[in-house]
Order: structure tokens, then sequence, then C-alpha cells
């Protein structure tokens, strides 16, 4: 793997040992607390609602949660949160899906500007970003045109550092620790972050590295259906083949922050070598670097509240290997940056008008190289307004998109508007009930326009169309809110209606490659709906009282919390389900805690997938058990969390019906992970 010298002198130092992630203030309790209402959002809205006062259904995953959550990609990570499932392309590259809507219908920021890498381009590209160097995350599930573009149809995955320090510092120096060893794929893990400074100036420094072997697997890696079809003497059995995955990473950042703002620079490197499960001999060694400046000012002049401004640009490249050889080279180099002038309010109206570019250079150089280089360009314009009518919110806004991809032979240009409407009605202070509707309009992704070969990852030979037009959709959504009481949570329902949904369907016919067949798919516009909900419900059965109480003296908690989802994704034209849709899920917690001990029991189910494309197989249901322990203790000035945590204790063959690999890649065993946070 590639490092520069920067990159060793940060993960190698004393202070590399430190995770971002431990930033959050609350740590010690957090996790007992599932379905909070109060959290802050600032995807979802430039004026940073809480989860209770927003239009859409959104998630926050912090703290204690985000400890035990965190897996070795953001996918699985984020796999069991409401209506949030995974492509599960193995642990070294797995993407969230959010309401059976990924790829490029899904768009994942880092602390509200674009990735910058090529994760959409292909299931086997990882998301160049690593949890362990994550503070929290924010999924807002629906509609994010309207701020984040129309790739942002079926939601935003936000995800925040500290990098860019935007506080004053309460003491010299802050930090933490977190190492944490798991069984099921020897996972070995080391992370960290600290800020330091003094006065307006803050620094901040942190690094983390992160190595697993192959996984572990209740039984045969190839689904009972294949073995049959297909029986072979040497059976991978027990152990996922090239599913090991390495990640190091770091970054130096800091700020210059005053009365009446911040302005702040950081710079971070990501390098991380990981198997290609759907080939046993290909590896992706995948190295990006990134400069990232963000800033605001308050009050800047009487009529404008604040002025908030991101830029940021990275240099990304991942290398396909065959065994030792080069097989194809994967490079992305771009910026993308945003700002939004929020006004002062004008009567009961307070809003916000935004401005986007982005440009990107992508290149694929090599025999597997599907997609020809392209130059990206997208500019837009949006706004945002809220008008506060008590116990009635309105909000509303549209946004206008101008997007160009250009390669050696064509060029497409297209011009996408957005716009919706909202309500929040607060019957009681403890209630509420949101209505959004939203008409969205997607341009094709330069993938597919011009895709025109064979997609080892997939198995197919895809073929883009240069002729398609714009994807257009209009959705609603209904949200149902208690934030108070015995019972509390939220529940949601969507409905998503596309005129010419982008779909890649078989075209019946074969292509030979060197003497393998692969079947050829073609990218084209059907009509296709999307409807289900979401619920998640907490009964608080013993709730803590006020200190000093002396009914319960000993601060007990204990909550089970409930969650479900459920998709239905079909096309028009012929009733045909639409593919790799996640089935019905639920999945059941109990949550308890007495004074510096935690407990947590959570069944995960999910149903069979009997609605499938026609190229799909069935998927079966599952069941798996997990628990995680955690005992909390100070130590002078310092606090220190032990956790433990055993998942899939039954042994449970497992396959996800959203995986391209489903039936050559179960879900991981039986395992346990052990770990430490220190925090100082």
């Amino acid at each position: 793997m590639k490092t520069t010298s920067y990159f060793t002198l940060v993960v190698c130092s004393p202070l590399a040992s430190l995770p971002v992630l431990a930033q959050s203030p609350d740590i010690q309790g957090a996790g007992l607390e599932p379905g909070r209402l109060d959290a802050l959002v600032v995807t979802a809205s430039p004026l940073e609602r809480t989860l209770f006062e927003l239009v859409q259904p959104a998630t926050v995953l912090e703290g204690r949660n985000l400890v035990l959550d965190l897996e070795t990609s953001l996918g699985e990570t984020l796999g069991w949160q409401p209506g949030v499932s995974s492509t599960s392309f193995a642990p070294g590259a797995s993407r969230p899906i959010i309401r059976g809507l990924g790829d490029d219908r899904l768009r994942i920021l880092q602390n509200g500007t674009s990735a910058l890498d090529v994760s959409n381009v292909s299931p086997d590209h990882a998301v160049a970003l690593d949890p362990l160097s994550v503070r929290s995350v924010e999924v807002v599930r629906g509609p994010a045109s309207l701020l984040y573009g129309p790739n942002a149809i079926g939601g935003v995955v936000n995800v925040m550092d500290d990098r860019i320090p935007e506080q004053r510092l309460t003491r010299p120096v802050e930090g933490a620790v977190d190492a944490r060893y798991g069984s099921v794929d020897d996972l070995q893990s080391l992370s960290g972050a600290v800020n330091f400074g003094a006065g307006p100036f803050v620094f901040h420094l942190d690094g983390f590295t992160r190595e697993s072997g192959n996984l572990k697997i209740p039984g045969f890696a190839r689904s009972k259906r294949l073995r049959e079809e297909d029986p072979q003497l040497d059976e991978p059995r027990g152990i996922l083949p090239n599913s090991f995955s390495e990640s190091e990473g770091g970054a130096l950042g800091g700020s210059y922050i005053w009365e009446g703002g911040f302005v702040g620079l950081s710079y971070s490197g990501l390098n991380s070598l990981y198997g290609v499960v759907a080939e046993e001999d290909v590896t992706i060694d995948l190295e990006q670097r990134r400069w990232d400046l963000r800033g605001a000012f308050t009050d800047p002049v009487a009529w404008l509240k604040e002025v908030n401004y991101k830029l940021s640009f990275s240099d990304y490249e991942h290398t396909e290997f065959e065994g030792d050889e080069v097989g194809t080279v994967f490079t992305n180099k771009g910026f993308n940056a945003r700002s939004e002038f929020l006004h002062q309010a004008v009567g009961r109206m307070e809003g916000a008008v935004g401005v986007e570019v982005q440009q990107t250079d992508f290149a694929a150089i090599g025999e597997e190289a599907f997609v020809p280089s392209v130059d990206s360009q997208s500019a837009a314009l949006f706004f945002f307004e809220e008008m506060d009518l008590d116990p009635v919110r309105l909000q509303f806004g549209a946004r206008i998109d101008r997007q160009t991809h250009e390669t050696a032979d064509l060029e497409r240009s297209f011009n996408a508007f957005s716009t919706s409407a909202g309500v929040v009605y607060t019957p009681a202070p403890d209630y509420a009930v949101a209505v959004s509707v939203g008409y969205s309009e997607r341009p094709p992704t330069y993938v597919e326009l011009f895709a025109d070969g064979i997609h080892v990852a997939t198995g197919l030979a895809e073929v883009g169309d240069p002729n398609l037009r714009t994807e257009d959709s209009f959705s609603m959504d209904l949200s149902l809110r208690k934030k108070v009481g015995r019972v509390t949570g939220s529940a949601s329902a969507f409905y998503y209606r596309f005129s010419n949904f982008i779909s890649l369907d078989p075209t019946g016919d074969v292509v030979d490659d060197d003497g393998e067949e692969f079947p050829e798919y073609a990218f084209g516009p059907v009509r296709a709906d999307f409807y289900g909900g979401e619920l998640e419900a907490v009964f608080h059965l013993l709730e803590p009282l006020a200190a000093g109480d002396h009914h319960n003296p000993r601060r007990e908690r204990l909550d089970l919390s409930l969650r479900t989802d459920y998709v239905h994704a079909e096309n028009r034209d012929n009733g045909e389900a639409m593919p790799r849709i996640p089935p019905f899920r639920t999945a059941l917690a109990l949550d308890y805690q007495r004074e510096a001990f935690g407990a947590r029991l959570e069944g995960q189910w999910a149903a069979r997938q009997n609605r499938h494309s026609e190229a799909e197989f069935s998927t079966d249901s599952y069941f798996l058990v997990n628990l995680a322990l955690t005992y909390e203790l100070e130590l002078g000035k310092t606090s220190h969390t032990l956790f433990l945590k055993g998942m899939n204790l039954t042994d449970e063959e497992a396959r996800q019906s959203t995986s391209f690999l489903k039936e050559i890649a179960p879900m991981a065993g039986r395992g346990v992970l052990v770990g430490v946070r220190t925090e100082f």
C-alpha cells in the first residue's frame, strides 16, 4: 500500500491513538436512549432543527450507539438504522441504501460536502471514509434534493468529524483513545484524536489503523441453491475467501475562532487495501488525499443571520490488482463547494439562499474499464424558507441544477429542477405530525450514459444509453412523532412515483469475453413505484429520576425499543419487482443501565424476500441475536468505557437480498468484539 511521509508521521506518532468519534460529549448513557427526538440535525435544514421539528424523518447515530454499532464500512455501520440497509459487498466495500434507493440516488457527505470518491460507480468500490474517524452520522430519509441536489432523491448520509474545530476549548487539551479486537475477522483497530490550543486558535490531530482477516461464516460461502446446481470439490466453508481489509488514515486541522464566526482548514489521508469477494485473486488498493476549508460569519450585516461556506478538494485513486498484476486504475480528482446565506427573520419567516458547484475528472484505465474517462461539472442555486404559524410550521423551497458530462467523443448537459413543501403540525407540545410533498429531476450519471463493457464486480456486460433524459419523480412523506412519556418514537410512511426510473435490465443477449460469457444488461427508463414505511418506538419501562430521588437511588434505566421498516418497489410497466430490494425487517432490543453498568440484548429479523426481479433468486429469512455489555469508569480526570459485544450468537446463516453477492457471500457468523475507550 502506498503511503506518503506525512501520513506515516500522523499514524505512527503517539497522538495517533486517539479517536475522533470519542469527541461526543454524550458518550455516557447516550446508547441507552434510543429514539431520542431532541438531537440536533444540521443536514436536513440550514436552520438546524431537531429530529422532532424536521419535516423529513431522520436519524442521528452518535455517542455510545455509534461505538457499539461501528463496523468496518459505512454501509454495515448503518445497516440496521430505520429505513437503511446495505449493499453488503463484503467487509471492504459496503454502501448504505435508503428505502431501497442507493447508487447515485443517495448522496454521501463528509461534513456537508461530497465524499468525492467513485463508490457510486460500482458496488465493489468502497466509500472513501472510515467509520473510525467519525464523531456522528446523520441520516435523512426521503428526498433531500432541495438542499443537496437531485442525486439525493433517496436521502443523505452526512458523516461528521471534528477535523475543523468550530468552538473554542474549555481546557488546553482534550481527546480520547479507542482500541478494539474482534474474533469473527481477527479485527485489530486503534484510533484516536486530540484537540489542543489556546484562545482563538484550536488545532486537531487524529489517526487510526485497522486490520481484519477473512470473515468467518456459519457454513458454506455459496448458497445451497448454487451448490446443488453446480457441485464443486473444493467448496469454501467456514471462511469467506478474499474478505480481508486493511485501512489507515489521519488528519491535521486547525481553526481560528472568534465571537463572530470561525475559519478552519484540514488535510486528511486515507489508505485502504481490501479483497473483492466476487473474485478470489482481486484486491483493491485505495488512496485518497483531501483538503477541506470551512467557515462561517455570524451577523455579518444587519439583514444576514449567518453566512457559512465549505470547500473540499480530493485526489482519489484506486488500483484493482489481479493477483500481482495491475488490472484497472480508477482516478477521480475534483472539488465541491457550497455556501448558504441565512437571512434574519422577516416577520415569522426564516430561511436561506445557497449555491453549490462541483467539478470532477474521472478516469478508468485498464482491461476492465467499462466506463470511459469523463469530465463532469455541476452548478446549483437553491432557496429554503420556513414560516412559524404556531402550532403549524410551513417549509418550502426549490433548487435548479445544471450538470454536464463530457467524454472524448460525447457531451451531455442537463437542467434539473427540484421543489418541495412541507408542514409540521404540533397539536400538543410533545406530539408532531409532518407531511411533505416534492418533485425532483435527476440527471443520469456518466455510468448510465456511457457504460460499455464487462463489469466483473456485478458479473454483467453493462451498456449505457447516451440519449437518456432526466429521471423525474414525485414523492410524499408522512411522519408521526412523540418525544416525551412512557412511549416515545416515530412512524413514517412514504411513496415515490418515478415516471422514467433509470433501471439496469437484461436484454436477453450474452457477451463472450475470451471464452467467458456475461449476460448483457442495458440502462433504460421504466415507470416505477416505491412505497413503505418505518417505525421506531421506545417503551421506557424504568426511567431514571432526578438526582437524589429515594425511589430510584441507583438511577436505573430499562428501555424496550422496536424498529421496523418495509419497502415495496415495482416496475409499473410489467408489475415485476425492482432488483435488490430489502425485505420486511424488525429489531427488538432491551436496554438496561444501572449506575456504571449497561447491557443491550437485541434480536434482528429479516423476512424472506420473495419479491425480486426475474434475474434474481429468493432470499431466505434470518434471525440474529446480539448482546452488548458496557462498564464506565472514572479515574482522575479521565473516563473509561469498556465494552463487550457478541454478534450473531446463534451462528445463523444470513444473506442480504440487497447484495449482488448474496449467493456467494453470507453475512458474518458468531463473533465477539471487545474494546476500551478512554477520554481525557
